[in-house]
């Protein structure tokens, strides 16, 4: 499986998910620049995720839904804070309404990407994830997004994969 490590740290609002992959940072950067791509991993396996508009600029947005197996949509985005091609990703992250624009009454979330090559080859992947408070750690946690986001870089490997289309 893609996901090493998952901690959970209440004093610091914080959830890091850890994954290595035998491929070079450059290709798996293409998984969160190409939204193709982003389309086939972001989210869990029963939860495709349809992408609207994606700028990974500092200052760009990114919009995006999932569709369940009944057909039910979840809408999210993000406003990137920072980009480091091809080793960081900052963004702020939330829920979107059917509107697709920000639902107020759901917690945002601040998420870092940071990739780094392993000493004896392939990419480390640290996605690191502040909540604005305990309370909407253990909402969001409650709500399934430990598990969500597991699920959903486990897709990651089979697109990495030598003859995956890039």
């Amino acid at each position: 499986m893609t996901v090493t490590d998952v901690r959970k740290d209440p004093t610091t609002r914080t959830m890091t998910v850890s994954a290595e992959f035998d491929a070079s940072i450059e290709r798996v950067w293409e998984l969160w620049q190409d939204p193709r791509l982003l389309e086939r991993w972001w989210g869990p396996p029963t939860y495709p995720a349809t992408f609207v508009e994606h700028d990974l600029r500092p200052g760009g947005r990114t919009s995006y839904y999932m569709t369940g197996p009944a057909g039910d949509r979840s809408g999210g985005w993000w406003k990137v804070i920072a980009a480091e091609p091809p080793r960081r990703i900052e963004f702020e992250d939330g829920f979107a309404g059917e509107d697709g624009e920000p639902n107020p009454g759901m917690p945002t979330m601040q998420m870092r990407v940071d990739l780094s090559e392993r000493p004896r080859g392939g990419t480390h992947m640290a996605i690191v994830t502040t909540f604005p408070s305990t309370e909407a750690m253990e909402q969001l946690l409650t709500m399934g997004m430990e598990e969500g986001m597991t699920l959903a870089m486990g897709q990651m490997d089979g697109l990495l994969s030598a003859d995956a289309p890039s």
